[in-house]
């Protein structure tokens, strides 16, 4: 195993679930894909983090990246990553540790899509960027991580710029936190609203603001005023610029 794999392990080790775990909400693993909105060829797999097995694997998992159908396992994607993405994937998964203790609340990791950017190796050996989107499925009453849905979505299509920042987004009303840096003197941490993200995927749809204002009962006024604080909060120098950012971090 190659050492930053293994920084990989030593990163969930400490933070994994201590026995196997069943869901405890009432959403199937085909509820959940069937809700995937892919920007591009996609693949998938659960993770369970207390013996690192996986199941229920997307067949397009083996045909993007070459792998043995019958024995690919987690170090196999692991291993996939480009060599110059893998030191920002070890401290990516540090950060959220450490983000969702310090900042939102262990215990809410079950209602948050985590999303970030890497490279992997493709099966004829050149690479693509592809967008890294996690759902944790179970957690132990400690807050160890059980089985979490990985999806990963070939976006180069779109760009091949990796902006190495982070996106949690918010589920069931919890707030958003869009594009965090890990850079420790760039902790400006921007935190977008159920309300914000609701007018985000109204944009992205093509409505303007009167068409948001009816879709939403607010006024044409206020859907402005959020249209601006959520441009500067993104830093976006246009409604254009917005969306494409959202969806290279898997927000719509």
């Amino acid at each position: 195993m190659l050492p930053e794999i293994q920084n990989l392990h030593n990163v969930w080790f400490s933070n994994r679930t201590v026995k196997t775990t069943a869901p405890s909400n009432q959403v199937s693993f085909d509820e959940l894909t069937n809700s995937i909105i892919s920007t591009g060829p996609f693949s998938f797999y659960i993770i369970d983090f207390f013996d690192m097995s996986l199941s229920n694997i997307s067949p397009s998992l083996s045909e993007m990246h070459g792998f043995d159908p019958e024995k690919v396992t987690f170090n196999d994607v692991l291993g996939a990553i480009h060599p110059d993405d893998i030191e920002f994937v070890v401290k990516a998964e540090a950060f959220l540790t450490r983000f969702f203790y310090e900042n939102v609340g262990r215990e809410k990791l079950l209602t948050y899509k985590i999303s970030y950017c890497h490279r992997a190796r493709l099966h004829d050996g050149e690479y693509a960027l592809f967008n890294h989107q996690a759902l944790m499925l179970t957690m132990d009453d400690a807050g160890g991580y059980g089985k979490s849905l990985n999806i990963h979505t070939r976006i180069d299509h779109l760009t091949n710029l990796n902006t190495y920042k982070i996106s949690l987004i918010g589920l069931n009303g919890e707030p958003s936190f869009i594009n965090l840096s890990l850079d420790e003197n760039d902790q400006n941490f921007k935190e977008f609203s159920k309300r914000e993200i609701d007018i985000i995927k109204l944009i992205a749809n093509g409505l303007s603001n009167a068409e948001i204002a009816e879709e939403l009962f607010i006024s044409a006024l206020t859907v402005n005023k959020h249209r601006n604080n959520i441009l500067a909060k993104s830093d976006s120098k246009n409604t254009a610029q917005l969306v494409k950012k959202c969806i290279l971090q898997g927000l719509i």
